[in-house]
């Protein structure tokens, strides 16, 4: 699809074999690009076996704990990518932070707990990565953000993560237009329901007739709508939210 080469990637929230920012790790390594994943709450031993894994691809693969509810984690992250490998041309915000709420237990912590992470941080990441970019010698960027639907309907009982995540599509369709005159492309992917960390038996159950392609998206799917849009071949479009769901049926 493109030339790849020497290009680096910032994904966010790599942090377990079998969700969404492994998965894009792993597509972005197949086409040569060097990969910087932050992780939180992982253990130790996976993380060393996932990065040879990356770097057993051919490309360098550099790694950071961090817990990105920190104020200044956006700034830590992208000094250490710098330190690490050279400078990024290529950010995708992927982690989040998620919990079960309700109005009825809805409260100022559980809010916070979102805001930081879901919003402060990726929104932190996006405009600082710019920032540095617009100060060095490359010409090109891509900013892809993780969202996951709430622009297309309810998801009661999640209230912080809805109001949080759906933040992220506004963020991404206003960052878009100051960027574009600097060569950067924002946009967002909804991946719908996705068989990742979060799913079992029961949920896979309820979801599966919603899909009418026959089966439930996984996080390789993800993987190759972001691949598309970090390439040369998505340079015409920004500030879009793409709902890559299969079909899914809401209702």
């Amino acid at each position: 699809m493109t030339n790849f080469k020497n290009k680096i990637a910032i994904i966010t929230g790599a942090s377990s074999q079998s969700d969404i920012g492994t998965a894009i790790c792993r597509k972005l390594a197949s086409q040569g690009i060097n990969i910087f994943f932050t992780h939180w709450n992982s253990y130790h031993d996976w993380i060393e076996e996932f990065q040879l894994e990356i770097a057993n691809t051919g490309v360098l693969c550099e790694t950071l704990k961090i817990d990105l509810s920190n104020a200044n984690a956006a700034f830590e992250i992208l000094d250490t990518v710098e330190s690490k490998l050279g400078f990024p041309s290529i950010l995708i915000n992927n982690a989040a932070h998620a919990k079960g709420d309700g109005y009825l237990v809805l409260d100022a912590k559980t809010l916070d707990q979102h805001y930081a992470v879901n919003m402060r941080s990726n929104f932190l990441l996006c405009v600082e990565f710019a920032r540095r970019i617009k100060k060095s010698s490359i010409d090109t960027g891509r900013i892809i953000n993780l969202t996951s639907g709430q622009d297309l309907g309810p998801m009661p009982g999640e209230l912080a993560y809805a109001a949080t995540k759906g933040a992220i599509s506004a963020f991404t369709r206003s960052l878009s237009q100051e960027l574009a005159p600097i060569g950067i492309t924002v946009n967002a992917v909804n991946p719908g329901p996705t068989d990742s960390t979060w799913m079992n038996d029961e949920i896979r159950e309820y979801l599966l007739p919603k899909f009418p392609m026959g089966r439930i998206g996984v996080p390789e799917d993800v993987a190759r709508t972001i691949a598309f849009l970090a390439s040369d071949e998505a340079k015409w479009i920004t500030g879009q939210v793409i709902n890559s769901e299969g079909g899914f049926i809401r209702g």
